[in-house]
């Protein structure tokens, strides 16, 4: 754990987000919020909740690395659940947030196989900064858009499976990072985070994890 002059700041952070969280639900319940400050202040208090508690949790390199698989593993089942289960069907930006996170999970699968060591770790917690990145700015771009007034959301397009039927991939990702309308519904909530503030909430955890597991023998 990252100490300086005897204070574990994992804990620090911790116990800081944990009482903006409650600070949230006193003062406002379970509402989910309603401007873009607040979307993005929610989002900030949860990462850093999930962040300092894998920091202080963190087991040895090879075991987090089988646990970050596990991670995405149970997180795409929880999407598969939503859509089949719920008859959430996912938007054009959830598709490709889906699959970051199988990408991630691959990263951290393929970690789990080698076991390497610091300089290892380094070029697994690089790729997951690219992956997982990536993974966070659609999930950012998503959380946006569910923040938008309602009379600024984009209309409905296209769902995924008919643009990459009928038009060049470029072209796909481009219609995907506009957004559309059945982006910015919300869907299912959690503690006043949606699917995809959560999902944000967790590739800024898996990108803290690989890089402390640089250090973590």
């Amino acid at each position: 754990m990252i100490r300086y002059s005897g204070v574990p700041w994992p804990w620090v952070g911790f116990v800081v987000a944990l009482a903006l969280l409650l600070q949230q639900i006193a003062l406002h319940g379970f509402e989910p919020p309603t401007t873009m400050l607040s979307s993005f202040f929610h989002v900030g208090v949860g990462a850093l909740l999930v962040c300092t508690a894998a920091l202080i949790i963190l087991p040895p390199r090879r075991v987090a690395y089988l646990l970050g698989f596990l991670v995405c593993a149970a997180l795409m089942g929880w999407a598969l659940w939503l859509q089949f289960g719920l008859d959430l069907e996912p938007c054009p930006l959830c598709m490709f947030q889906r699959v970051a996170v199988c990408l991630v999970g691959l990263v951290f699968l393929a970690a789990f196989i080698h076991n390497p060591r610091r300089g290892g770790a380094a070029g697994y917690a690089l790729l997951t900064l690219v992956v997982a990145g990536a993974g966070a700015a659609l999930a950012a771009r998503q959380v946006w858009l569910q923040a938008l007034p309602k009379d600024q959301v984009p209309s409905c397009g296209m769902g995924i499976s008919y643009m990459m039927d009928t038009l060049p991939f470029t072209d796909v990702i481009m219609k995907t990072l506009a957004g559309s309308g059945e982006c910015a519904e919300k869907g299912w909530v959690f503690l006043d985070l949606s699917i995809a503030g959560w999902s944000l909430v967790f590739f800024l955890a898996m990108i803290v994890a690989a890089f402390a597991l640089i250090r973590r023998d």
